[in-house]
Formats: structure tokens, sequence, C-alpha cells
């Protein structure tokens, strides 16, 4: 199963409609919008592809009780949690389970976050952490325009976080269960 996250496009459409079309063109089933800016989300909706999708923490949309902060979906063997924020947040609503709640209750495998808009694949705690980065043609953190492919296997997952325009990957890492231990 592949999967594609996209992070902070910020209203930079050309740039999500093109990480989009390189993850269709990948044989992804799942695209994930993880916020900033959740309209955004709107501009790759494709057929066939199933579109995810979380507010930023600075959207109207976070506020609206009726649209989910945090998803929490099982891929295959992997339970992962869709977030924004890496963390809890000052924005949450009252009933919003933080990050780390959700991690700890859930048994989450996969935390997919952006709002950093620094691409991350790391291991901690037996969690893998997934940021695909952000869409903006330029960023004061120093990063390109990034996003992320994700295969899943049952026992083993394959993350790249790849430079939007030159298609190169900046950051790869293969992890196997249990324990999301790295080869």
């Amino acid at each position: 199963m592949k999967i594609g996250a996209v992070s902070d496009s910020h209203s930079y459409l050309d740039n999500l409609r093109l990480a989009a079309s390189k993850l269709i063109a990948e044989g992804v089933e799942i695209i994930i919008h993880l916020g900033d800016d959740y309209d955004d989300a709107r501009a790759i909706e494709r057929p066939g592809i199933e579109l995810l999708r979380v507010p930023g923490i600075f959207s109207s949309y976070y506020k609206n009780p009726g649209i989910p902060n945090r998803i929490v979906r099982k891929f295959l063997s992997w339970k992962v949690l869709l977030t924004h924020a890496p963390t809890a947040h000052a924005n949450d609503l009252p009933m919003d389970r933080s990050p780390e709640e959700i991690i700890t209750k859930e048994k989450i495998n996969i935390v997919l976050h952006g709002h950093t808009h620094l691409p991350r694949i790391e291991k901690k705690d037996n969690i893998l952490w997934i940021n695909p980065g952000h869409l903006r043609n330029e960023d004061k953190r120093g990063y390109p325009p990034s996003y992320a492919l994700m295969e899943l296997k049952e026992d083993r997952i394959k993350v790249s976080v790849i430079d939007l325009m030159k298609s190169k990957e900046i950051l790869a890492e293969t992890f196997s269960v249990p324990g999301i231990c790295n080869d």
C-alpha cells in the first residue's frame, strides 16, 4: 500500500497539485493533507484517490467541533495518528485529546504531522514520526518544498521525504515491526 502526505501548503496550490501528481504517478491510494491550509486539499481531490485532511492549528476549521483536529487510522498493521501539530496546542478544543494521550492510549505506531515545516523521519520510543515538510516556494527554515511517500507492508514501511522540484529524496528510511526496529 502506498500513501502520500503533504503539509503546510499555505495556498501554494501549484506546488500542492504538483506533489499530488507525483504521488499519483507513484501509485498512491491515499493522499493525506496535514493542515495549513485545510481548503487547499480541495485542489487535489481526484477520483479513485482517498483524501484525508486535518486543519492547521491557526485555521478557523480547527475551532469547528464538527471537523476532527486529529484522526487515527489503521493502514494494514500500522496504527497512524494524523495531526497538524505533533504536541498539544493552546488552540486545541476542550474535547480534543492531545497527541501524547492518543499515542499512549491508542498504541500508535506512526505520527504524521506538519506545522514545523521541517522534513522529519525519526524513530523515538518505538514511534515513527514523519513530517513531509512544506510546499512553499521558499521557507525561512532553509528546506525546499517537499512531500512524503510511504510504502507500507504488514511488517515494514519505507518512508521517503522528496524534494518537490528536484524529485530527489531528502530523507529515506525503512522500518519494520514489531517495535519499529530500524533496518
